[in-house]
């Protein structure tokens, strides 16, 4: 049986988009298994992909001692794995990819591309999706259009959101989806995707005044709790939803009639569930991060702008 790897650094987010590429591995390969690298902050997103066998942790950006690396090594070569495509480009990803011993080493052309069968043109100028396709379609030579992200939602999960909002009373009821939080990890980094509470609040108030009958729903979690707090303060009559899972957020999002986020998890989630989507964004290119899709509006902030430069006008006009 053949035995595939892929190393996968990165959030949720880089997950799901990886996900296309998995399932093109999946439909030319179908009884290959499929195993993959990821980061303990990520391990979730698999909960919806039905195309992984086996998911190894590993702290890609963690401090981690040599006998770290020997172990994920040892754990690699045990596998005896066929093929490994990776993300990433740099000379140390190369010499990874090589130390393991696999026969196909595939990743993106970089300083370690001498250590790799198959060095794969970055072309960043696409969308993230297409752009990690393109160790497939190119790395193993699959001529196949990358496909939209799909995710498999368990049913014990769109069970856990009926009952959620009958419990709210709003169950049957076209519900308008708010995220407007980021990961801890970003705001660390000092990228800012939180859009002010002033600004929810405008929208709030104009999304009330078009769709009056729409109850608001806003996303918790653990990252978000500051903003949810202030949001409820200034309009006690939003709903907040906790999930505590990815699957039940797939099913929370799928359900709505309409998702307003930032560039976040929830927006990858929003364009796999096909709903309605209006996603804000600041310096971020929005083309790298969606796709050409009628479903869904992007708005950019002005060049050089931070994501709160987005004038609440302009959101109300794409809902």
């Amino acid at each position: 049986m053949m035995r595939l790897l892929a190393l996968v650094p990165g959030g949720i987010g880089d997950q799901l988009l990886f996900f296309p590429t998995l399932e093109t591995l999946k439909q030319t390969y179908p009884q290959a298994a499929i195993d993959v690298v990821v980061e303990p902050r990520s391990v979730g997103a698999y909960r919806v992909c039905p195309y992984v066998n086996n998911i190894w942790k590993f702290d890609f950006k963690g401090s981690n001692s040599f006998a770290d690396w020997g172990n994920l090594l040892g754990t690699i070569r045990d596998c005896e794995y066929d093929v490994v495509l990776s993300l990433g480009k740099s000379f140390s990803v190369g010499l990874l990819l090589w130390l393991t011993g696999i026969p196909e080493r595939i990743a993106f052309s970089g300083a370690g591309s001498f250590l790799l069968t198959q060095p794969v043109p970055l072309e960043q100028n696409q969308y993230a999706a297409a752009m990690y396709h393109d160790l497939a379609s190119k790395g193993l030579g699959i001529d196949q259009p990358c496909p939209p992200i799909k995710l498999a939602i368990p049913q014990g999960d769109v069970a856990w959101v009926k009952s959620e909002l009958k419990r709210m009373g709003i169950e049957g009821k076209g519900y308008v989806l708010i995220h407007g939080g980021a990961s801890e990890l970003s705001q660390r980094k000092g990228i800012n995707k939180i859009y002010p509470v002033e600004s929810w609040k405008t929208i709030i108030n104009g999304v009330q005044a078009k769709l009056y009958d729409a109850p608001l729903v806003v996303i918790g979690g653990p990252d978000d709790r500051k903003l949810i707090k202030a949001l409820t303060e200034l309009q006690p009559q939003l709903k907040v939803i906790n999930p505590p899972d990815i699957g039940k957020l797939a099913a929370l999002i799928m359900s709505a009639q309409l998702l307003l986020c930032t560039d976040s998890a929830p927006m990858h989630i929003g364009v796999a569930t096909g709903i309605k989507l209006v996603a804000l964004f600041g310096p971020t290119e929005p083309a790298k991060l969606l796709p050409s899709n009628d479903q869904i509006k992007a708005i950019q902030s002005a060049e050089g702008q931070p994501i709160g430069a987005i004038a609440p006008d302009d959101v109300l006009a794409a809902i």
